[in-house]
């Protein structure tokens, strides 16, 4: 016996990787016991009462570059483009002449020059019109409505709330989608770990939960997390990791290996509130962020594939969203 853990030992030492059983869905252990609504409703309370210092992730670094990106946060639009020293500035997207949009406008020296009548605006106020807080955390761009939350509950803060984020080396990649529903119910999914092999099996299996929080509504912050064992599945190959979820903020819920392949390596999912629809219904965007990392000699190495990487990384976090979003979209409807 002793030899053939050592063969193991070996083995996961060479690759990370184990020939999975061909999977009987309907075979599965039931987890709908385990996965109480009270439990989930009060990690939820809980998850919302965090400090969020008023800041809303919205885009993905890499892709400011040289043009202005226009977007909606919590019902305001919103341009953001880099500055002259390449920094991250997020103002009004209505012109403040004559209200034209200024995610069309130009970026010259790190000025939006309007394409109505050529009025320039940067970092400085220009009447009413002025740029909001803004943080690029290299990852993730942000910004900061000050007048968004009750400040009783949620003053501004500097910068966002701190993120469980793996070293060097690591590559990322950002994934955002749009769902008919609220922060509340991304939120609430991603606290319902127990759904992850009946929902996605495509993706995950031989999944337990190994703890999670009690149902209540006072807990230290070092005991509010979920700990699950879980296989990444990969075709027929799976790579077995035990990872953690917490939320270090109102809208953010973090997925973080603890112990196996990848140790340290983090997705980020943050439910960005958008603003009621065309029909009036709120809409949320998710904003996930997969940051991976490894110790293994030749990670660092093959970071040079990254290019090549992150539109995968991407395609499979698009695909467990839009499961996930019409997860989310049914809390919403039914709680309605």
């Amino acid at each position: 016996m002793s030899d053939a853990k050592g063969w193991r030992a070996r083995m996961a030492a060479v690759s990370p990787f184990e020939v999975l059983p061909a999977l009987d869905w309907a075979a599965q252990t039931p987890t709908y016991a385990d996965a109480s609504p009270t439990l989930i409703a009060s990690a939820l309370r809980r998850a919302q009462r965090r400090p969020g210092g008023n800041w809303f992730a919205f885009a993905e670094s890499s892709t400011l570059t040289t043009s202005a990106l226009g977007t909606t946060v919590a019902g305001r639009e919103i341009v953001a483009w880099r500055g002259a020293d390449g920094g991250l500035l997020v103002a009004p997207r209505a012109c403040p002449h004559l209200g034209a949009d200024l995610a069309t406008a130009p970026v010259e020296c790190g000025t939006l020059v309007c394409p109505w009548h050529g009025l320039r605006l940067g970092e400085r106020r220009h009447g009413a019109w002025k740029p909001y807080a803004s943080h690029d955390d290299g990852v993730l761009c942000w910004v900061r409505f000050d007048d968004a939350l009750d400040p009783a509950t949620s003053p501004p803060s500097d910068t966002p709330p701190p993120m469980p984020r793996p070293g060097d080396p690591a590559l990322a990649a950002v994934t955002r989608l749009e769902g008919v529903c609220e922060p509340a119910d991304v939120v609430a999914n991603r606290l319902d770990p127990w759904h992850g092999a009946w929902f996605h099996p495509y993706s995950f299996t031989q999944l337990k939960v190994l703890s999670a929080p009690p149902a209540e509504d006072d807990l230290p912050e070092a005991l509010d997390r979920f700990v699950v064992d879980v296989t990444f599945r990969i075709g027929r190959l799976g790579v077995p990791v035990i990872a953690e979820f917490t939320t270090p903020g109102p809208r953010t819920v973090t997925m973080r290996i603890i112990e196996g392949e990848g140790q340290g390596s983090v997705v980020e999912t943050h439910a960005t509130p958008l603003g009621p629809g065309s029909d009036g219904r709120p809409r949320t965007g998710v904003v996930e962020a997969v940051i991976a990392h490894s110790d293994r000699p030749h990670f660092g190495k093959g970071l040079v594939a990254g290019p090549l990487l992150r539109p995968l990384m991407r395609r499979a976090a698009a695909r467990l969203w839009r499961d996930d979003l019409a997860y989310a979209e049914r809390l919403f409807q039914t709680r309605g």
